[in-house]
């Protein structure tokens, strides 16, 4: 049986988003971060469906009358209960293939980034959402392998592009090898085309360089890429990045089409560490593409450049300073499903 991973631009059928919440390190400013993520709830609610993982009924009712009062659409919001150690959900997410027109849902290990955080719980929020019926007749597969959504990002034909750091490391698969990861991935998601990044890393990231920070597919022969300003300490690394993007080659041969997006000026923390702001963390749900910005002189440059890459989708930006204190941002706390999954409402 073969597999394919189906680019995010792909028709959805759904969003998940695992709600912050007192227990989690957003504890301090969960009230600036619970808006931030009603206005991503409102968006995606407004084209399809949400699925929200909360709690217990107490943080459900309040998250639900909240989200209806800015103008959710109630008929689209699915509440599941499961127990959270964070709320990143692209990495703690099934991941899902198609075999021929069949979703298959994809259960990958999370560990916390590489044993850096405790991740048990959220570990474990996939399967309890199988085991309450969420995903109807979809099946759903249990895999021995340490994979995070936001270290990978795909064509949609079978190309993978990523950083070997966030994926070839030992602290996620010890003993595994290059050849033996790619047979992984070869088998499982159905991808044929790699494309390893040795260069690409913002400070403040605790991921080891997650692709969706840094560079973005937009179509098979296109990849979208963050730039930084020459006194930007992160300009030398993403100055290589490009160079490496520069040698990548489309399946047909051809040099891919890189398009930069603005640089952004650093932004730094109140303990003075610097945050990982990145215009590439954007989502692309049906009609739209949710762009996080920060406040920065270049976000309406952005907006335009992913207007020029989306001219079909409307661009929709999302104020994400909130996110990024906690060191990710938009993309990273989102899991897109493709369409062709019913979910039990």
């Amino acid at each position: 049986m073969s597999y394919r991973l189906p680019a995010e631009w792909e028709p959805q059928s759904a969003v998940l988003l695992t709600w912050p919440h007192a227990e989690t390190d957003w504890a301090d400013f969960l009230t600036e971060a619970e808006q931030t993520y009603r206005e991503i709830a409102v968006q995606i609610s407004r084209r399809q469906t949400l699925i929200l993982v909360c709690q217990d009924e107490g943080h459900h009712d309040a998250v639900i009358a909240d989200l209806l009062a800015q103008g959710a659409n109630g008929n689209n919001l699915v509440v599941c209960l499961a127990k959270s150690d964070d709320t990143w959900a692209r990495d703690h997410a099934a991941l899902t293939v198609f075999a021929g027109s069949e979703p298959l849902l994809l259960d990958f290990q999370f560990n916390g980034w590489g044993g850096k955080y405790p991740a048990a719980k959220d570990n474990a929020i996939t399967p309890t959402l199988a085991q309450a019926g969420l995903f109807k007749q979809t099946p759903l597969q249990h895999l021995d392998f340490t994979l995070e959504g936001g270290a990978i990002e795909t064509d949609g034909q079978g190309t993978l592009l990523a950083t070997r750091s966030s994926v070839l490391t030992e602290s996620r698969n010890p003993g595994m090898t290059e050849q033996a990861v790619e047979q992984l991935l070869t088998a499982k998601l159905g991808i044929d085309h790699f494309l390893w990044l040795d260069h690409g890393h913002l400070s403040g990231d605790d991921t080891d360089g997650h692709i969706d920070t840094l560079a973005r597919f937009i179509d098979d022969e296109s990849i979208l890429y963050v730039t930084a300003y020459p006194d930007d300490p992160d300009y030398p690394v993403l100055r290589t990045m490009r160079q490496e993007l520069e040698t990548f080659r489309t399946q047909a041969g051809k040099p891919y089409r890189l398009i930069p997006l603005p640089p952004i000026t650093p932004i730094f923390a109140d303990d003075q560490r610097h945050l990982p702001a990145s215009y590439a963390n954007f989502l692309i749900i049906n009609g739209a593409v949710l762009l996080p910005i920060y406040g920065d002189k270049n976000d309406t440059a952005a907006i335009e450049c992913l207007h020029s890459c989306f001219p079909e989708h409307e661009i929709i930006p999302i104020d994400c300073r909130s996110l990024i204190r906690q060191n990710g941002s938009l993309h990273c706390i989102t899991m897109q499903f493709p369409a062709g999954i019913q979910f039990q409402h």
